[in-house]
């Protein structure tokens, strides 16, 4: 029986996650908790790990229950703890020192800052796809691909590239249950590349991309021979959910069932 078999939201968009053992959707379809945050610049726009390296190079740990925010910088012992109410301003002052300008740290709790727009739902991958993905590259274990990737959902007791059976054909979607929630599989997320201390940024990007298309074609060729997938570079799964489902919770250990395409990929979800 396929499961849940974890879930990871990230407090902060483009730094660290953490595990939790059930989450609630919120009535955009997003996790609570999740994405809440996002680091801007003086113009508005998202200071992310694409237009700025620096990103990749900040930890962070995160209370939910306490609103505690800890940050470090990679292999430095010192970490800094702030309360992201009561001491914004004092992240502000910490990051835009890191970065060397200015910096805000925004919030919205009725969405959040998704990756996806059209999709703000929770992500999903397969357990065995990370541990796949990781096995391509030596120095990469399953816990720094997960870092890489950056799911919301893993779905254990299925094989690896489970996940491809959502796009069966181009412009149709399936309906995936989990628990008593229902989604819909509508896009397909590009990997977050995130450095490590083994691989640098830039050389990272690179490779990765390119082995994990490579391998992709080599692993799954009737789905490009059917043309269910333009891009060989992308893994996890974006999601859609109606809004009555705002207010449910996710819990690990929750039964995951596919249902049989049936939608156009243009239908929405009905309120």
């Amino acid at each position: 029986m396929s499961y849940v078999a974890s879930i990871h939201i990230y407090p902060v968009k483009s730094l660290d996650g953490i595990a939790v053992s059930q989450a609630t959707i919120l009535a955009s379809g997003a996790l609570e908790g999740d994405r809440s945050f996002a680091i801007c610049d003086e113009a508005g726009e998202l200071v992310n790990t694409k237009r700025n390296s620096g990103v990749h190079f900040l930890r962070l740990s995160f209370d939910i229950q306490k609103r505690m925010a800890g940050l470090k910088i990679q292999d430095t012992e010192q970490e800094i703890f702030f309360h992201v109410d009561r001491e914004r301003p004092g992240i502000e002052y910490w990051l835009s020192n890191y970065f060397g300008f200015p910096v805000k740290l925004m919030e919205n709790l009725l969405t959040g800052f998704p990756d996806d727009t059209a999709a703000p739902g929770p992500s999903i991958i397969s357990t065995e796809t990370i541990a796949e993905v990781a096995s391509w590259f030596p120095r990469v274990s399953v816990n720094e691909m997960r870092h890489r990737l950056r799911a919301n959902i893993e779905i254990g007791d299925v094989p690896a590239f489970w996940e491809d059976q959502l796009f069966p054909e181009a412009n149709k979607l399936v309906t995936l249950k989990i628990g008593t929630v229902i989604f819909e599989a509508i896009n397909l997320g590009h990997p977050c590349i995130r450095c490590t201390q083994n691989y640098a940024p830039k050389a990272t990007d690179t490779n990765f991309q390119n082995l994990l298309k490579a391998k992709q074609e080599e692993i799954m060729p009737d789905l490009l021979k059917r043309g269910s997938l333009n891009h060989f570079n992308r893994l996890i799964v974006s999601m859609r959910v109606s809004g009555q489902a705002a207010g449910k919770i996710l819990h690990i250990g929750d039964e995951v069932q596919i249902s049989s395409a049936s939608k156009s990929l243009f239908n929405t979800i009905p309120d």
